[in-house]
């Protein structure tokens, strides 16, 4: 039986309760569970003790197999129970395909701009020099 330490969902409208449950994976998310081990409440302050729970049972379940979900990782990891890795995806910060295309036009049209006023700038210079000299 594959179990999972997961969050079920309690509480009204707009108001959300999770518990930190064990279950067997194949059961609903609000469903049958075997056991409750900790509650989360986010509508507390971040200051707040918005986490419980149960240390020792969480240990037995993850000694009998019990896989935890990656929120429910988060907060043993923030309690010392069990080691999250870290997750690193340098492109997840760069811009689409089209975003890029976009940069490196805009960047092209700068540079040809800049490249037309110096040339300008050193026609118009051009025959100034040419008067002074003739003079």
């Amino acid at each position: 039986m594959p179990l999972r330490l997961r969050l079920a969902r309690a509480g009204s409208k707009k108001r959300p309760y999770y518990h930190i449950v064990v279950a067997d994976a194949r059961s609903p998310r609000d469903g049958r569970f075997i056991e409750q081990v900790g509650a989360w409440n986010p509508m507390l302050p971040k200051d707040a003790q918005r986490v419980t729970l149960k240390d020792e049972r969480i240990k037995y379940w993850l000694g009998e197999g019990a896989l935890p979900t990656d929120r429910v990782l988060r907060f043993l990891d923030q309690a010392g129970i069990a080691n999250r890795a870290e997750r690193a995806n340098p492109k997840k910060g760069l811009p689409g395909k089209k975003a890029q295309e976009r940069e490196a036009e805009r960047k092209q049209r700068e540079e040809d701009a800049r490249a037309a006023a110096e040339a300008a700038a050193a026609e118009a210079a051009a025959p100034a020099d040419e008067a002074a000299s003739a003079e």
